[in-house]
């Protein structure tokens, strides 16, 4: 099983994405191509220690930056990290790729050289939302599609479904809408619809979900759908609220010695719960419903995300996750709608 990587697309340079690339490798037995400055990757390769017939080396000269408009840039800067790599899986070299840089970028290529699964009307994002118990909460979609059709969400629902079962090994997921209110009506036109949708479907519709209902505690679900603009939203105000919290028990426990011993004492407990919130221990969020396997990861991403990303990249082809999705669908078009 090879992995794309695109070497050199995250904030901090290549050295973190080789270096969880090669844990990958050792780790979990599997084959990465990286894609960047040949040299630079070669010299940074030197510093570890792995199986050589495992890791190679794509050539690029071009990276798209954050601030580049994807669209033109991916078809204006064919020599870029980011393409190349998931050319690599247009072309069966790879079952998937993995890029921490611009992610409307990485979308763009996965659509323009992989194009969707049969029967997809949009490709959601599916991020991990982390709860207090179990396996994280999927949300979906988490800013691929800023618009949606009730359509959408309920083939965002399918797919969800799938991926929790599969890779979570939940055996009968429960999914859900984000509203404003647990009642069947409450929502917008858009959620209201899509309400309707998801009665038809043979699986575990628990209604409308609340916010507050996303990390335990209160209503329970599995899998939660809302439009792009609204869950990455709630995305990253999960992540800017987790990282306050560190934040604010970190200077609390500086301004006092005997918090300092107690905090010592529950260093195994804080860095559980830090383990537990940490996005990289995910890899990041996977773009669902395209040919291959995307997933994208944060610019700021280290080591261990590189090495969990490729993980579950070969954990989803393992399972067919996209040939689960394609077999749904195609079961249920004449409720979901079909692209075709």
């Amino acid at each position: 099983m090879w992995v794309a990587v695109d070497a050199m697309s995250g904030d901090y340079g290549p050295e973190g994405i080789v270096e969880g690339a090669v844990l990958a490798v050792r780790e979990f037995g599997l084959s990465v191509y990286l894609v960047g400055d040949e040299q630079e990757l070669l010299d940074i390769l030197l510093k570890f220690d792995y199986d050589t017939e495992k890791v190679r080396v794509i050539h690029s000269t071009e990276i798209i930056g954050m601030n580049d408009s994807p669209s033109i840039a991916v078809r204006a800067m064919e020599d870029s990290s980011v393409v190349k790599a998931v050319r690599l899986v247009a072309d069966k070299e790879c079952i998937g790729v993995f890029s921490p840089g611009n992610t409307g970028a990485t979308m763009a290529a996965a659509l323009l050289h992989l194009g969707r699964l049969p029967g997809v009307l949009r490709p959601p994002i599916a991020a991990h939302i982390p709860r207090e118990e179990g396996p994280p909460v999927l949300l979906l979609d988490a800013g691929a599609n800023v618009d949606c059709k009730p359509e959408y969400l309920a083939q965002f629902a399918v797919m969800g479904e799938i991926y929790s079962r599969e890779l979570f090994g939940i055996q009968n997921p429960k999914v859900g809408i984000l509203s404003n209110g647990e009642e069947d009506k409450k929502g917008n036109t858009v959620s209201v619809k899509t309400f309707d949708l998801l009665k038809k479907i043979p699986f575990n519709f628990v209604g409308n979900v609340e916010g507050r209902d996303l990390y335990g505690g209160g209503r329970e679900v599995d899998v939660v759908v809302c439009d792009g603009f609204i869950g990455n939203i709630v995305l990253k105000a999960t992540e800017g609220l987790a990282k306050s919290i560190f934040n604010v028990l970190k200077n609390s426990i500086r301004q006092s010695s005997l918090a300092q011993t107690g905090a010592l004492l529950l260093k195994s407990t804080f860095n559980a719960v830090k383990k537990r919130l940490d996005y990289a221990e995910y890899g990041g969020a996977l773009l669902l419903g395209v040919e291959g396997i995307c997933m994208i990861g944060h610019g700021s991403s280290n080591a261990l995300a590189v090495k969990n990303a490729v993980r579950v990249i070969a954990e989803c082809a393992k399972h067919g996750i996209n040939d689960r999705i394609r077999t749904r669908l195609g079961e249920y078009k004449t409720i979901l709608g079909d692209s075709t």
